[in-house]
């Protein structure tokens, strides 16, 4: 039997720039001036949202890095093209991030047990103005595609602009009342919110880069689809993976009663996974049933559910 592979295949997603530049050159401008008002007013909020804001303008230019190199057609040595360049920045700046709430921890337990004095006032200016800017920064970025690689960026701006917030707070509270454990406290649970969504990032940024099922999918579903097709016996060999975030494929090996009816089946197969499931790399593989491409130790997916061919 010869064999026939068929490829439907959506090229590279083109999208625009987003606008990386303008946020970075903001952040970076503006953690120079927190680190000198942390310096100045005692702050650690001051000091660590300072360093939060370093951590953004280096995560920003990984993300425009990382977003220019996807961009790049495919070729003879990356066939799939640079499309994953975005997932490895989203997941550099994921560890990024869990480094920087390490540090913060650490810095907040020993300011903890060594409180020192803050100058409030200076303090809440200063928050005041980075929480304007951070806002900004996040309605700049929020303007583009919402792509992994924006989304790891962005969560380094949410996180800055909710220490800003926390640094006001802290503030005001310093201000009224002269109690300096909220400092280090507020910075604690600042590195614990941002944790959660770090996380989660991070998971599905390592489900990609293992080609893991589209969490939208179920892949057994997928197999009784294909095989419920007329003319389809079965399917096995079937995954489903993503080469980034929104661009799905799949391959498969499929059993034929009749090999004529091929192309007809191929045509259905493509739609159907097309127009129901947005996959648009799909290769498949005819068999003929009982032939000599058929491997009765796999197991396949019948339209009744999933069990062993006897």
């Amino acid at each position: 039997m010869s064999v026939s592979t068929a490829h439907h295949h959506h090229g590279p997603h083109g999208h625009g720039q987003p606008p990386f530049l303008a946020a970075l050159a903001i952040t970076l401008a503006y953690s120079v001036v927190e680190v000198a008002g942390g310096l100045w007013t005692g702050s650690l909020a001051l000091l660590s949202d300072a360093g939060h804001m370093f951590s953004d303008a280096l995560a920003l230019g990984l993300a425009a890095v990382a977003a220019r190199l996807a961009q790049r057609p495919a070729g003879h040595r990356h066939t799939y093209g640079w499309a994953r360049a975005e997932v490895i920045g989203a997941l550099l700046n994921s560890l990024l991030m869990l480094g920087i709430i390490v540090a913060l921890v650490v810095e907040a337990v020993f300011r903890l047990h060594d409180l020192k004095p803050v100058a409030a006032p200076g303090m809440m200016l200063i928050a005041i103005i980075g929480l304007m800017v951070n806002a900004v920064v996040v309605w700049i970025m929020s303007r583009g595609e919402m792509t992994v690689n924006v989304r790891a960026a962005l969560l380094h701006v949410v996180g800055d602009l909710v220490s800003s917030f926390a640094a006001l707070l802290a503030g005001i509270v310093i201000y009224a009342t002269g109690w300096l454990p909220i400092d280090p406290i507020l910075s604690l649970a600042i590195a614990a919110l941002i944790l959660v969504s770090t996380v989660g990032l991070l998971r599905g940024t390592l489900h990609v880069l293992m080609e893991g099922v589209p969490p939208a999918l179920e892949l057994a579903a997928i197999g009784r689809e294909l095989a419920e097709l007329p003319g389809v016996a079965s399917v096995h060999d079937l995954h489903v993976w993503s080469i980034a975030p929104g661009r799905t494929a799949l391959s498969a090996h499929l059993e034929l009663d009749d090999l004529q009816r091929w192309p007809a089946i191929l045509a259905g197969a493509g739609k159907l996974l097309n127009d129901r499931h947005g996959i648009g790399h799909i290769t498949l593989q005819p068999e003929v049933r009982g032939g000599p491409g058929s491997h009765p130790s796999v197991i396949r997916l019948w339209p009744r559910g999933v069990r062993p061919r006897q």
